[in-house]
C-alpha cells in the first residue's frame, strides 16, 4: 500500500465529499427511518479539520445541510455523538444542566495497540496480515456474543481505516440503553484485566461460563495458525518465559524442562496440553491450580478480544464514523461483511487516493453521454458505484436494509396490537 502524501488530502477530500461520500445512505442510516422527531437533528457530530482543527456539537437539519457542510469544510476526520435532548450546535443557548445526551448506538472499539504485549510481528500502529488475524477473532467473538447472548439484531462492523475495528449495535431498544447497562455489558464481554504491569491477564474458575466455552471454540479455529505458527508464541526463551510467567509456580520448573526438550511452538505446545491433561488426573496438591483451564487462559490471554470500556459505556462517547478518511493512511473506514470476515484484507480497502484515481480513469467518452440534466445525486451514485469503494456500500445497503425491515415489521405489530383494544 502506497503511502498518502499529505499534500494531496486536501484536494483528494474534496472530491471525495463532492462525488463519492454516500450521503444517501448514510443519511438514511442515522435518521431511523424519520419515526423519532427531530432524532437527526439532535445528533452530534465532530469534525476534525487541518492542522488538528477539532470542532464538536456540529448538528444539521437535513441531508442537503449535512452535504454542503461536509463539502465546505473537508473534514481530515468525522465523528459521530450521541443523540441530544436539544440541537447540538445550539447547546451554548441552553440553559445549563438540561443539554443532556439521550441515546447512542451501543459501539465498541478495538485497537490492534491493546495487544502489543501478546504479538511478536508488529507494535503501536503498524499491522500485517500476520497480527489481522486478532481482529477476525474479536468480530466473530463480539458478534456471535451480542447477536446469540444479548439478542442484538443490527450489528454493524466497521474497518477504523488504520489499525482497528469498530462495532454500532443499532437496535432500537439498545440506542435507549442507560451507561450503567453498557457498562454490564461490556464487562460480561471482557475477559482480558490489567494493565501493563499485571503478567497473568486472564483468571478462570472450575466452573466455566458457557461465554468462555464458546469463545474458546472460536479461538480453536485460528489457535494453531495464529499463536504457534505465524507468531511463533513459543519459539525462543524470552516467549517461552512469557507464557511460563503466566503457570502456577508449582509446575514452572516440570514446563521449562519440556520447553527445554523441544523445539518448536507446535511441539511445545502440544506437549504442555500433555502435561496439563495428565496433571488433571493425579490429585496431588501440586496439581491443584492446573486444570484445562490453564490452557484456555494462556490462548485466552493471547487471543481474546481486548474492548475500549470507556467507549462503549458512555453515551456522550464519540467515535469515529463509517466512510471516514484515515488521514495517515488514507484508507476508508468502511463496512465488513460479517459473512466474509475471514477474507477481509486491511490492506484492500480503497484509498481517497485510489478512488479519485479510478475516476480519472472513467472515459471522458463516457462522461460525454450522461445527461447534463440528472441530479447530482444520481451522479454520485454512479460515481461511487464506478470504483472499489461500491461493494462495502453495498455492505452497508444491506444492513440498512435489514433495519427498514425491522422497523417496519416493529410498525405493524404495534398497529395490530391497537386494532385489538
Amino acid at each position: 500500500m502506497e503511502a498518502l502524501d499529505p499534500a494531496e488530502l486536501p484536494e483528494l477530500l474534496k472530491i471525495y465529499y463532492r462525488r463519492l461520500f454516500p450521503y444517501a445512505q448514510y443519511y438514511r442510516w442515522l435518521n431511523y427511518g424519520g419515526v423519532i422527531k427531530n432524532y437527526f437533528q439532535h445528533r452530534e457530530f465532530s469534525f476534525t479539520l487541518k492542522d488538528d482543527i477539532y470542532i464538536r456539537y456540529q448538528s444539521f437539519n437535513n441531508q442537503s445541510d449535512l452535504e454542503k457542510e461536509m463539502q465546505k469544510m473537508n473534514p481530515y476526520k468525522i465523528d459521530i455523538g450521541a443523540v441530544y435532548s436539544h440541537r447540538p450546535n445550539q447547546h451554548n443557548t441552553v440553559k445549563l444542566g438540561a443539554f443532556q445526551a439521550q441515546e447512542k448506538e451501543l459501539v465498541f472499539d478495538i485497537d490492534m495497540t491493546d495487544y502489543d504485549d501478546v504479538r511478536r510481528c508488529c507494535s503501536s500502529a503498524d499491522i500485517c496480515c500476520k497480527c489481522w488475524t486478532l481482529m477476525t477473532m474479536a468480530i466473530r467473538i463480539i458478534d456471535r456474543a451480542l447477536k446469540e447472548d444479548f439478542g442484538f439484531k443490527h450489528r454493524l462492523w466497521v474497518y477504523s481505516g488504520r489499525r482497528g475495528v469498530h462495532c454500532w449495535v443499532c437496535d432500537e431498544s439498545v440506542r435507549k440503553l442507560s451507561s450503567a447497562v453498557r457498562s454490564g455489558i461490556v464487562e460480561y464481554l471482557s475477559l482480558v484485566k490489567g494493565g501493563q504491569d499485571i503478567k497473568k491477564k486472564v483468571h478462570l474458575s472450575e466452573k466455566i461460563h458457557p461465554f468462555v466455552r464458546k469463545s474458546i471454540n472460536i479461538i480453536n479455529k485460528y489457535f494453531e495458525e495464529y499463536a504457534l505458527v505465524d507468531q511463533d508464541i513459543l519459539g525462543n526463551k524470552e516467549s517461552c518465559d512469557k507464557i511460563l510467567a503466566l503457570v502456577p509456580e508449582t509446575i514452572y520448573d516440570d514446563l521449562q524442562q519440556i520447553f527445554q526438550r523441544h523445539n518448536s511452538s507446535l511441539q511445545r505446545w502440544e506437549h504442555l496440553k500433555e502435561y496439563l491433561k495428565k496433571a488433571k488426573y493425579l490429585n496431588d496438591s501440586k496439581n491443584d491450580k492446573c486444570g484445562p483451564w490453564l490452557e484456555w487462559e494462556i490462548m485466552l490471554q493471547y487471543c481474546f478480544p481486548r474492548l475500549d470500556i470507556n467507549v462503549s459505556k458512555g453515551i456522550n462517547h464519540l467515535l469515529k464514523s463509517p466512510f471516514s478518511v484515515h488521514p495517515k493512511t488514507g484508507r476508508i473506514s468502511v463496512p465488513i461483511d460479517l459473512q466474509k470476515v475471514d477474507q477481509f484484507d486491511p490492506f484492500t480497502v480503497p484509498t481517497v487516493s485510489s478512488i479519485c484515481r479510478e475516476l480519472d480513469a472513467i472515459s471522458s467518452n463516457e462522461e460525454e453521454k450522461e445527461s447534463k440534466a440528472e441530479s447530482n445525486i444520481k451522479h454520485r451514485t454512479r460515481d461511487y458505484k464506478k470504483t472499489n469503494l461500491g461493494r462495502y456500500i453495498n455492505v452497508f445497503e444491506q444492513f440498512l436494509e435489514n433495519l427498514d425491515k425491522s422497523r417496519k415489521g416493529e410498525l405493524l405489530k404495534k398497529s395490530d396490537l391497537q386494532k385489538d383494544f
